[in-house]
This record gives structure tokens, sequence and C-alpha cells, in this order.
């Protein structure tokens, strides 16, 4: 393995390959010797930019949840647009895609990450996790300010079904996710007597 090879934008270089030691191998195969590996590149390039290995994943976790902040965006643009299960579906489906998927186990099994991540997002709950019911509560919340959800419809549960109910779904991914008629129908069995058909025309 090539040890003097320079790398542009390490940060993200290293990120991408930790993911991609994640989707092939799983959380226990993440080391920092299989993260240089995979990046071409020599074990000190990583220390030279993080601390330690703990405090890189703590900043891998941090990036990759970030980026479903764009979801949670669309999610919320989406709010009277389509139907509510629809909606819905195809953001769980991207916020519980394989990545993310990925990482929730990574959080759960280190005690050392978890602190870090705790310290780093004080009350932000579990990684990954906790930006999936921060965008599914801002959506509902959303519809039913819209009417299209009862008013008196329990936010908070439904949130934490969904998300909770997803999780589950997505766990186990053999011999691959979840269809989207299956979380369709999910989606569907959590939200039905909260959400406000419209009349017949």
């Amino acid at each position: 393995m090539p040890t003097g090879v320079h790398l542009r934008d390490a940060r993200q270089q290293l990120f991408d390959a930790a993911e991609r030691v994640l989707l092939r191998d799983g959380p226990n195969a993440l080391t920092s010797r299989a993260v240089t590996d995979e990046a071409g590149c020599a074990k000190g390039v990583l220390h030279r930019h993080f601390a330690d290995f703990d405090a890189f994943l703590t900043d891998l976790v941090l990036d990759r949840a970030a980026q479903l902040e764009s979801q949670a965006v669309a999610l919320r643009e989406s709010a009277g647009t389509g139907t509510v299960v629809d909606n819905l579906t195809g953001a769980l489906t991207v916020l519980f895609g394989p990545i993310p998927m990925a990482i929730i186990p990574l959080v759960t099994f280190r005690d050392q990450l978890r602190e870090r991540l705790r310290h780093a997002t004080p009350g932000g709950g579990v990684a990954i996790l906790a930006q999936a019911t921060t965008a599914v509560s801002a959506y509902l919340a959303d519809e039913r300010d819209l009417g299209r959800i009862a008013v008196d419809a329990d936010i908070d549960s439904l949130t934490l079904s969904l998300v909770g109910g997803g999780h589950l779904l997505f766990t186990d991914r053999e011999p691959g996710p979840p269809v989207t008629a299956a979380v369709h129908r999910f989606v569907t069995s959590v939200v039905t007597g909260a959400v406000h058909r419209r009349p017949a025309r």
C-alpha cells in the first residue's frame, strides 16, 4: 500500500474511505488501518488530521448526519403536495438508507464515540436517529398546520412510531432493504387515523 500519497481534501477522502469500509464490511471492520488502506495512504495521515480514531469517527458521524439535513429540508418543502404517506415513504427510504443504517450500529456499540457525540451535540440524541426524528416531527407539524393532518394528532407519538418502526423495518437488510411497497404499507398503518382524506369529487 502506498505510504507517500498526498490526499487533496484528506478529511473528506478519509471519510469516503471509511464509508466504503462500513458499507462493504460492517462497523466491526472499521479500524484506522482499514480506513487508511482503503484511502491508499499512510496511517499517519489520519492522525495528522484527527487527535485519535474516535475523534475521526465523531467527525465522520457528524458529517454524514449533516448530509441528512438536505433530506429534512426536502421533506418539509413537500408539505402540502402529493400525499402525506408518499412523502413520508420517500423520506424514510432516504433517512434509513445504507449509509445511515451502517452508522447507527457504529454509534450504538462504541461507548467512546457516543460520549463524544453527546458532547458535540448536547441533547441531540443518537446521531442519525435524532436527525430523522427532527425531520419527521417538523414535517408532520407542517402538515397539521396545513390541515392535512388532524389538529388533535399527537405529533410526538406519530414521530416515535414512524422513526422507531422505520428503523426496525430497515434494520433487517437481508436479502436487501425493504421494497417501497412495504415501507408504504408501514407508513399507512401509522398515519391513517391522523391524515385527512380529500372528499371524493
